[in-house]
């Protein structure tokens, strides 16, 4: 097979295995086809009045300032007199929408849908305003058109500020909310005049939904801590105070009207959101007005073992937990609305204040809101699935949901309420297992699937390094091998059976791929089967002792590598473990000064894993460090380079351009900083030098030399001023510490060489990348090369985490992107922040591309084994979704393992940009030609 198209195939296969984990972990859970239901009996509200104080941490709200009074005393005075609070829990990823769409439509998004757009629905889904009368809603331009666009009919109305006022430069981010009070105060000022909009703000079953969006961006931009978020927090806090004043003179406190007030998510010391720490996950809810209890006083301990009761001082006020979920389906009890079909939310019986009967009806509605959506996904998998392979949840046959049903039915008409609410909460956790239990269905299947796709693609790797580089003794014509047609009859056979077997089920088309691609993978296995013939042959000449402990190492060093997904200190350990590597393997002594280099940079790196995630202590100051220094480094390497030989003209003025540059991109983030601290915005320059050196870090350096050293100097200069740009404190250190560690790296590589006495060694400095390749120079893999892979798989984890945990995008510091943008806009933001991902990976891949030229290998064979170490990783974390239980867990394992196949992915075309960079023309791989005795 040629590279080309081995390329290509690795491409698509790991594009397969990296989509695959969404089908079986991330499909939508949503059904269609429900009815809506409601309770029969009259409601207590008429109308209802949300407000989502986008970004508000529970403690933030509930906590006591240190003088005993509340920064929030209106709310404050409802929690302990007049409503019911506690703590609403929500899911990971906290971010707007799936907060926005647990409350409102009471389920929780799949994952994927946060990547489909805030404006865009990627399916249809009921709401709570769906089910209103009609609704009024002010806030973000992000989140409200996702609800008025899944309404059916149009009395859903949106009001939105523009979205260039959602900047984090802003001079007081607190005037979003100020203008939310503002327009809906304006519209019930301009109903006392116009008769018709008075008409249908009377009408029972309306909705007020004000979206409060000064909170987050002052918490992304200041820190929740700051005195901006807090005051802001204060504003939110006298604007609710008011407009309850305003709804109940409008309506002439008629008693009629419900509150509820709650957050989408909270926030993180240091200002993200997206992961699962209890600061982003717990979020306050205070309900009153209408249907609501009021505040109960309680003398026992309650049920919570959180000591957060004592911390904010209302252990003597009744706490009432709920999920995000169970408010959509409580806001359409409190005014008589039919709970959105695809709500997944328990009704929470405590924070309504009426009858037994009311509660007991609410109950059985929401048990058979929830048990409709169990039968419709019953009955969808039951008609995708040969009758005698399915299996039914045995819990909640089609028996068992009558008998519930008529039991709730008979209970309620006896008035026995309590034991109807009982038996309908039981009705609702069994038909919540089951829902999962059919969504997950055929986990186990696509998951045997990608695993066969999985071992068969690693073992096809395996045997064509064996057969293509190395020196094992070959003799094709006398290899046994399974006859080409047989072969390719069964193969065929076998994907006809597999297609009819998924046609009869009336299966997606993903799963045709991912039940198909085994096929032709493991067809191109036992093809290259000889080769394994000819590794048993070769046995008694190699040297298995060796062999065996290259491979205990290598198993051990990739088990080191997925702990240290989880525990980054790992990192450090491997790091130092590797500085010895020199005086274990001799070359101490043959190439001293080096060695030291090598140990001392691996302890510089090693300092960095330790230090706090990326946005957690911003330090400018370190910025002008890392400018220094690339320029101290930069002029050392061109002073000692010049001693040797002396640089063009055309070279000096290109390093000293990039020397400049860097140390403007050094400044630009004060100047940026300085601005903003100010409340005068981002400056015109920092935008025209952060863009401008975006756009033309790739192509730099292709202006440079040829020359090895020279080409690398620039790739690093040119990547270093991009990645100050978006730096904002010890991360700005990590590429020059990198640096000066692939340096060394490439070095005692070359020593390694000498002590290994490959002939017709290259001097490092007269390697040209531009110059061609002498294919009769490129000699064939040996025991050692495994080792090479190996560093730099660990190195490029290395480049991943060495500054944080960043597996989840959505968790990083806005901060870092201010040079760039402060408007919010999550993809180019996101995007931003991919490429300061990316950046420490394109220097590691350039050094591992000059290794490969100055230790006379193709790239190909020892990309073959990256890929082979890195499919083990990605293997390995698949195995473990299937070992975990709890969700968080799960996730955390999906997380790392789209992480090792995204590297992976990135790492085949990296591949091409590397060539790009270090070479003035695209050179594919070369593969010395295999001449069998």
């Amino acid at each position: 097979m040629r590279m080309i198209t081995f390329f290509l195939v690795g491409l698509t296969v790991h594009v397969v295995f990296f989509l695959s984990i969404f089908d079986i972990y991330f499909t939508s859970p949503l059904v269609h086809g429900m009815a809506p239901r409601s309770t029969p009996l009259a409601p207590p509200a008429s109308r209802l009045v949300l407000f989502v104080a986008d970004g508000l941490r529970a403690d933030t709200l509930f906590t006591l300032l240190p003088d005993g009074a509340s920064r929030t005393p209106y709310l404050r005075s409802v929690i302990e007199e007049t409503g019911t609070w506690g703590v609403s829990h929500t899911r990971v990823p906290t971010e707007s929408r799936p907060g926005h769409v647990a409350l409102i439509a009471g389920f929780y998004e799949d994952v994927s849908a946060v990547a489909k757009g805030w404006k865009e629905n990627p399916v249809e889904f009921d709401s709570v305003f769906n089910e209103s009368r009609n609704t009024w809603c002010w806030g973000s331009p992000d989140i409200l058109p996702m609800f008025a666009k899944g309404a059916s009919g149009d009395h859903v109305y949106s009001h939105t500020y523009p979205a260039e006022e959602e900047d984090f430069a802003s001079t007081d981010a607190s005037r979003l909310d100020s203008w939310v009070f503002t327009q809906v105060k304006s519209l019930l000022h301009s109903a006392k005049s116009n008769s018709s909009l008075k008409a249908s703000l009377l009408e029972d079953g309306n909705v007020f939904f004000l979206h409060l969006l000064g909170i987050d961006t002052n918490g992304h931009a200041h820190r929740p801590m700051s005195q901006e978020y807090l005051h802001n927090v204060i504003l939110v806090d006298s604007g609710v105070a008011e407009l309850v004043s305003v709804f109940e003179d409008f309506f002439g406190n008629d008693g009629r009207t419900a509150y509820v007030f709650t957050s989408d998510h909270g926030m993180t010391n240091w200002g993200s959101h997206g992961a699962g720490h209890p600061s982003e996950t717990l979020t306050p809810l205070v309900a009153w007005g209408a249907g609501v209890n009021k505040a109960q006083r309680v003398t026992e301990p309650q049920p919570y073992d959180d000591g957060y009761l004592q911390d904010w001082k209302l252990e003597h006020i009744r706490r009432v937990d709920v999920n995000q979920a169970d408010i959509a389906p409580l806001m359409a009890s409190l005014i008589g609305l039919p709970i959105p079909v695809n709500s997944v939310g328990v009704l929470p019986l405590l924070y309504l204040n009426n009858s037994n009967q009311f509660k007991a009806e609410s109950m059985f509605t929401n048990a058979v809101q929830v048990l409709e959506q169990f039968k419709v996904k019953m009955s969808q998998k039951k008609e995708t699935t040969l009758s005698f392979l399915f299996t039914p949840f045995q819990l909640l046959t089609e028996s068992k949901q009558a008998e519930f049903i008529q039991r709730a039915r008979i209970l309620i008409q006896l008035e026995k309420y309590n034991e109807a609410v009982s038996l309908c909460q039981t009705l609702i956790s069994l038909s919540l297992e089951g829902l999962v239990y059919y969504h997950t269905y055929d986990r186990f299947f696509l998951g045997c699937s990608v695993v066969l796709g999985f071992i068969g693609w690693t073992s096809y790797v395996i045997l064509v390094i064996l057969r293509t580089h190395t020196t094992l003794n070959c003799r094709p014509n006398l290899t046994k091998q399974i006859s080409s047609h047989n072969l390719a009859r069964l193969s065929v056979f076998v994907a006809v059976m597999i297609t009819v077997f998924l046609l009869i089920q009336r299966s997606p088309v993903t799963y045709y791929i991912y039940c198909l691609l085994p096929v032709p993978v493991w067809h191109a296995v036992f093809k290259e089967s000889g080769a394994l013939t000819n590794l048993i042959r070769s046995a008694s000449s190699l040297q298995l002792w060796k062999c065996f402990v290259y491979f205990v190492l290598v198993l051990f060093g990739i088990e080191l590598l997925v702990v240290s997904f989880f525990h980054r200190a790992v990192l450090t350990l491997g790091l130092a473990a590797l500085s010895l590597w020199p005086l274990l393997s001799g070359l101490f002594h043959k190439a001293k000064y080096r060695s030291l280099s090598w140990f001392a940079a691996c302890l510089c790196l090693a300092l960095f894993p330790l230090m706090p995630v990326v946005g957690r202590d911003p330090n400018l100051h370190l910025l002008a460090c890392a400018g220094l220094l690339t320029l101290f480094t930069s002029a050392c390497y061109l002073w000692s380079s010049c001693q040797r030989t002396p640089l063009r003209p055309g070279d000096r003025r290109h390093f000293f351009s990039q020397m400049i540059h860097v140390a403007v991109c050094a400044y630009v983030p004060f100047l940026t900083h300085s601005s903003l601290q100010q409340k005068r915005g981002l400056p015109l320059l920092s935008q025209f030098v952060s863009w401008t050196t975006l756009a033309t870090s790739i192509f730099v350096p292709l202006l440079s030399s040829t020359r090895l050293f020279h080409r690398l100097l620039s790739i690093f200069l040119s990547l270093v001023s991009t990645y100050l740009l978006l730096s904002t404190g010890s991360e700005a250190l990590f590429p020059p510490a990198l640096s000066w560690l692939m340096f060394a790296w490439i070095n005692i590589e070359q020593e390694a060489l000498i002590a290994q006495g490959v002939s017709g060694r290259q001097e490092l400095s007269t390697i040209d990348f531009s110059a061609s390749v002498d294919i009769s120079r490129i000699r064939q893999l040996r025991l050692d090369d495994v080792r090479r892979s190996y560093f730099f798989v660990f190195f490029i984890v290395t480049a991943f985490f060495g500054t944080g945990n960043i597996a989840s995008i959505n968790g990083f510091d806005p901060a870092s992107v201010y040079c760039f943008l402060t408007v919010f806009n999550p993809f180019i933001m996101g995007g931003l922040m991919m490429w300061k991902v990316i950046i420490p990976f394109i220097i590691v891949m350039c050094t591992f591309e000059t290794i490969q030229v100055a230790t006379q290998l193709s790239s190909r064979s020892l990309f073959l084994i990256v890929l082979v170490i890195s499919d083990v990783m990605a293997l390995h974390f698949f195995f473990m979704v299937q070992d975990y239980g709890s969700w968080l867990d799960i996730g955390t394992s999906i997380s790392h393992y789209v992480i090792v196949m995204s590297m992976t992915i990135f790492l085949m075309l990296l591949s091409v940009v590397t060539h790009l960079l270090t070479s003035k023309r695209l050179v594919l791989w070369k593969q010395p030609k295999k001449h069998f005795p």
